[in-house]
């Protein structure tokens, strides 16, 4: 399904209208399936994209239901429904190879699920910044948790908020997000105006954020269950400081990397938005995440990428 005012196409996977980019003519490495976390959209991994296709891969970008510009959510998300779903777009593309797939933020957590339950269909995992859960605890039942993510999005639609506030919201959470919380949000006008102004992308971003525990939970639940047989990276972002946060940032995603057996790098300097600060690093750890990793060497902070 085709939209002539629309970047890419649209792929139907179970039931849902998946707003689907896919880049490159491939040859020189396996496909890379990019996934963006929470209220993210295909356009924020544009810079990363355009340097895997420069380097010879296909790219394939998606916006999970609710988000971008993809249709709404039918069901809450888990862990398995959104491995399950990079299957299904992966099985309608028609690309039967390997793939690395690579998960931003909250869908750090979707890429290793489809990776642990997908070993097969998986060339390596590489985790931007991902969201880490070591204890995943809920104060309130997820039936209620999602009752109320639903009717507070159709309140804030009804009154008009996302129409008004949402391109705004959008900006002022990516500036906050990058290195030194100043760098503008490079992403085109007409395309966050376009998403950012509809209830369906904010009722996406509510009932997704209402289920994060869960999917942490599950995911941790999938550790147990089914080994990670391929290589893994863990890119975490560190703007450089030395405040106590960060450093526990910087541990937790040490701890994350050697719990997964995963190559451990450090983007410096970077905000939370990795692939908007240090694209060239991105992709950089995405084209040799299936490389094997020297004995011994687990910690790396790569140069700054080149100038342009």
């Amino acid at each position: 399904m085709t939209r002539p005012d629309a970047p890419g196409r649209f792929v139907r996977v179970d039931g849902t209208a998946l707003h689907t980019l896919v880049e490159g003519a491939g040859g020189d490495g396996p496909p890379v399936v990019l996934s963006a976390g929470l209220a993210m959209a295909w356009f924020d991994w544009d810079e990363v994209a355009a340097l895997l296709v420069a380097a010879g891969r296909t790219v394939i970008r998606f916006d999970r239901p609710g988000h971008g510009l993809s249709a709404p959510a039918t069901a809450p998300p888990t862990a398995a429904g959104e491995a399950r779903r990079i299957a299904g777009l992966l099985d309608a593309l028609g690309v039967a190879e390997p793939v690395t797939v690579v998960g931003h933020s909250l869908a750090g957590f979707h890429a290793e699920a489809f990776a642990r339950l997908h070993p097969a269909r998986t060339a390596a995992l590489v985790l931007v910044d991902s969201s880490v859960e070591e204890a995943p605890r809920t104060l309130l039942p997820a039936a209620l948790r999602t009752g109320a993510a639903r009717a507070l999005g159709r309140a804030l639609t009804a009154a008009g908020l996302p129409a008004a506030l949402g391109p705004g919201a959008r900006r002022a959470a990516v500036r906050a997000s990058r290195a030194g919380g100043r760098a503008d949000d490079p992403a085109a006008r007409d395309l966050v105006r376009r998403c950012y102004r509809t209830g369906r992308v904010w009722r996406g971003i509510l009932l997704e954020n209402s289920r994060y525990p869960d999917t942490a939970a599950e995911l941790l639940a999938l550790r147990a269950r089914h080994p990670l047989p391929t290589p893994a990276t863990v890119l975490v972002a560190h703007d450089g400081g030395c405040d106590r946060a960060g450093l526990r940032w910087l541990a937790r995603q040490a701890a994350l990397a050697d719990r997964l057996g995963a190559r451990f790098e450090v983007a410096e300097p970077a905000g939370h938005l990795v692939m908007l600060d240090r694209p060239h690093q991105v992709a950089r750890a995405v084209r040799y995440a299936s490389a094997p990793l020297p004995p011994g060497r687990r910690l790396t902070r790569a140069a700054r990428p080149p100038a342009a």
